[in-house]
């Protein structure tokens, strides 16, 4: 198993998963990434995280994560994701970030390694994702989690996801209010 993955499993870092295991001949996760923990309240209980990566998509070899795409409720959570996951991240690796709160698109470099930042509307990341590599839905539709996983790899590994190019600091300017709207009865 990935080194990635059993880092996630040996520190109950995993939420929600609804994927894990092989994409072709790497290793693949879906599902939400605990950043920081929810507080503990009994021996057998605790309160859902306070950080999380949500709607994650992931793809490692043996060492590293090759993909990783996912919701960022605030672009104040991402160094602490990156803190917590930095042993993973490289900068050979593709690292597109939907962020809810930002007023605006960029891709910057943190500790040597390529960001780039999108503002998450209404959509979510699977639809985003899609979008951005322009692929059909409908044609994903047909396959099996490991193969969407996939396809959606290959995919990425040939296009451009980046954006104008930022700093750090300028993305951080760039933090507003969430621009998320809530789905449901009204």
């Amino acid at each position: 198993m990935s080194k990635v993955l059993d880092f996630i499993k040996e520190n109950e870092l995993a939420w929600q998963p609804s994927y894990t295991g092989a994409v072709g001949s790497l290793e693949g996760y879906r599902g939400a990434l605990i950043v920081e923990q929810g507080k503990q309240i009994s021996p057998d209980r605790k309160l859902p995280p306070k950080i999380q990566a949500r709607q994650v998509i992931m793809v490692c070899d043996d060492e590293k994560m090759k993909f990783l795409t996912c919701e960022l409720e605030s672009f104040n959570d991402f160094k602490p994701m990156y803190e917590k996951y930095k042993e993973f991240f490289t900068p050979e690796g593709i690292y597109v970030l939907y962020v809810t709160d930002l007023e605006g698109n960029g891709t910057f470099e943190y500790d040597g390694v390529t960001f780039t930042a999108y503002v998450l509307d209404e959509s979510s990341v699977w639809n985003e994702i899609l979008e951005l590599l322009d692929l059909d839905k409908g044609d994903l539709k047909k396959l099996d989690a490991e193969e969407k996983i996939e396809a959606v790899y290959d995919e990425v590994v040939g296009s451009d996801t980046t954006d104008a190019k930022k700093t750090y600091e300028e993305m951080c300017e760039l933090i507003g209010e969430s621009s998320k709207q809530l789905m449901g009865a009204v």
